[in-house]
């Protein structure tokens, strides 16, 4: 059985060094939501199996080599012969604010649909679905895809959890509402930071109540450097964030989901998920990159360390 299994697109990254117009090197990776997490469950212990369309080309390529690299099982991916893989770009702009630009209209990942869906669980029932709100704003097939993988994990008793990662390059807070709020009736966990959370709910009304009312069983809110909460319906924890020298927020909500995912499927209470949660995303901001800086199981107690040990 895999633990998680998510779907999505990965893109090709390129990291400058500053800003783009002055020229200079830049570094190549991966990068995308659904991907990371994969990688930080992966490298926490869990089976993880990330599902996407990739390019037939070398960026493709190095998509799938990477999750590979890293103990993802891509098996039921597939690769488009005409549409390119995506990219992204990141360039720090000011201090730790980082600039983003893609270029993924017409891609491979676009191309996801039902069909990728219904091949993934072929390959065996999930423990937990993870799917975002970037996903179903790729097209009507991404869209699509992310509606049956909701209904068909419900139906064989997996948890569904619903990361929102509303992204206002890709389309509007009234589109995303169109598309995410009949996937709650399907899901179990949702997360959202709390500006996102108006995309589930009507203005005005109040989110814990209405996402309960919809059959959620669980709210987990990011607050970045003020912590975050989990919420049911009659308990609520909070916990502060791990404070580490921040190097790069990129990827930090997808090291968050990931260590919460991972403390779920080791049947933490909330109080220990949101442990974990804190810590993963503590390692995604002290280290640059997506998810390079991402723990070992091994690994989660360094940053109980005196600052300046040399673990020997």
């Amino acid at each position: 059985m895999t633990d998680v299994l998510t779907f999505g697109e990965t893109m090709a990254a390129l990291r400058a060094g500053g800003p783009l117009r002055l020229g200079g090197q830049l570094s190549l990776s991966i990068a995308g939501a659904e991907a990371n997490v994969a990688i930080g469950l992966a490298r926490l212990g869990h089976a993880a199996r990330w599902v996407g369309v990739t390019g037939a080309d070398e960026m493709g390529a190095l998509v799938l080599r990477t999750l590979r690299a890293e103990g993802v099982d891509v098996s039921g991916c597939a690769v488009s012969p005409d549409a390119p893989t995506g990219l992204i770009i990141f360039e720090p702009r000011v201090a730790d604010v980082t600039r983003v630009t893609y270029y993924r209209s017409g891609s491979a990942g676009s191309q996801l649909s039902e069909a990728e869906v219904v091949a993934a669980f072929e390959l065996g029932r999930p423990r937990v679905l993870h799917v975002t709100g970037i996903t179903p704003a790729l097209g009507d097939g991404p869209a699509a895809a992310v509606m049956r993988a909701a209904a068909q994990a419900k139906a064989v008793g997996a948890t569904v959890c619903l990361d929102v990662n509303h992204r206002a390059r890709l389309w509007s807070v009234e589109r995303a509402a169109a598309a995410l709020r009949p996937l709650l009736s399907s899901v179990d966990v949702v997360v959202a930071s709390e500006d996102e959370l108006p995309v589930l709910v009507d203005p005005g009304a109040d989110p814990l109540t209405t996402l309960f009312g919809a059959g959620v069983r669980e709210v987990v809110v990011k607050r970045g450097g003020d912590g975050a909460s989990a919420h049911r319906p009659n308990l609520t924890v909070d916990r502060p964030a791990r404070r580490v020298p921040v190097v790069d927020t990129v990827g930090a909500g997808d090291a968050f989901v990931a260590g919460y995912l991972s403390g779920l499927l080791d049947d933490l209470d909330l109080t220990g998920r949101l442990d974990r949660a804190v810590t993963t995303g503590a390692f995604a901001v002290a280290a640059r990159g997506d998810w390079e800086g991402l723990p070992t199981r091994a690994e989660l107690a360094l940053l109980d360390a005196v600052p300046g040990t040399t673990v020997r």
